[in-house]
């Protein structure tokens, strides 16, 4: 009996080895794939299913998106630091979208040149991005009236963003541009 037990107490803990041998090489590799080639910056390769929830996120139908005109997704690091931004076309944008309800407390559309303070720090986030992003507009460009934001989401450290996601639209040529970054 006591024999008995000894070989099913070893074949236990030899199966439990090597599951956990596995799990091990696993999560290495997993590890070795997310820090090095499985972790790149990718530049212009979404398609329009990709960026569907970013009209959802605003409040717009989410089948107006006609096309992708940039987009940078940039690699992350281990704490989750990244940049993604796109510019999207889209088929239709009406002025009373972009007007807030008169029940929404605090996510609605902003226009450029008239911003609470807090969205204006965060805007300032742009323009340290310009060099991934040329093709973005321009800090001062986002502040006219020819631009609505829409602050959907906006983390600070002290005075100063660490994390923010940003929705612009210049309704007179119907382009969209999504910022997200976090440091």
């Amino acid at each position: 009996m006591k024999a008995r037990f000894v070989r099913l107490t070893k074949r236990i803990l030899i199966i439990w080895g090597a599951f956990s041998f596995v799990v091990t090489i696993g999560i290495f590799a997993l590890f070795v794939y997310q820090t090095s080639f499985g972790n790149r910056t990718k530049e212009n390769t979404l398609s329009t299913k990709d960026v569907r929830f970013v009209l959802g996120r605003c409040g717009l139908e989410q089948k107006q998106v006609e096309s992708i005109i940039h987009s940078y997704v940039s690699s992350r690091s281990f704490s989750g630091d990244h940049l993604d931004a796109y510019a999207i076309k889209i088929s239709n944008v009406v002025d009373a979208e972009l007007q807030p309800l008169a029940n929404a407390r605090s996510l609605k559309w902003y226009r450029g040149d008239s911003l609470p303070e807090l969205l204006n720090e965060a805007i300032k986030s742009v323009s340290t991005s310009r060099q991934e992003i040329p093709w973005f507009p321009t800090e001062a460009e986002l502040r006219t009236s020819d631009f609505y934001v829409y602050p959907w989401m906006i983390r600070y450290s002290g005075l100063d963003p660490s994390a923010a996601t940003l929705i612009f639209v210049r309704p007179s040529d119907r382009i969209l541009f999504y910022f997200d970054f976090k440091i």
